[in-house]
């Protein structure tokens, strides 16, 4: 069953992603990737949410594996980074694009956290 769970999830996020990095995209355009970023620092977000949350004991098994496992697996996009970095190397927005995704996205999940505890 637990495959089930991270299929169901995966395939949520992945369509999510399909469907916000492509809105993000061609709302804002251009060469550098801002989607990806988008999705990225949303999933970097969520992530760091959810541990909060599960520290607490709020989240069963079943549901970390839903959303952690498969909904955020299937909806970050850092593989997708990573190939958009190397295709960026001979242009300046590659260092926008890989400390920025990087800085932002840790502090995105530091972010998370907090709000999780927060609102815990």
């Amino acid at each position: 069953m637990k495959y089930v769970i991270v299929f169901i999830g995966g395939g949520f996020g992945a369509l999510s992603r399909f469907i916000i990095g492509g809105l993000v995209q061609n709302m804002y355009g251009g060469d550098f990737p801002v989607g990806t970023f988008a999705v990225n620092i949303i999933g970097s977000f969520l992530i760091g949410f959810l541990f909060s949350l599960e520290g607490f004991g709020f989240l069963s098994y079943e549901s970390r594996l839903l959303l952690m496992v498969g909904f955020l697996g299937g909806f970050t996009t850092f593989s997708s980074f990573m190939l958009e970095s190397v295709n960026l190397i001979p242009l300046p927005q590659f260092w926008l694009n890989v400390v920025g995704q990087v800085g932002v996205g840790l502090i995105s999940v530091y972010a998370g956290i907090i709000v999780g505890r927060w609102i815990v």
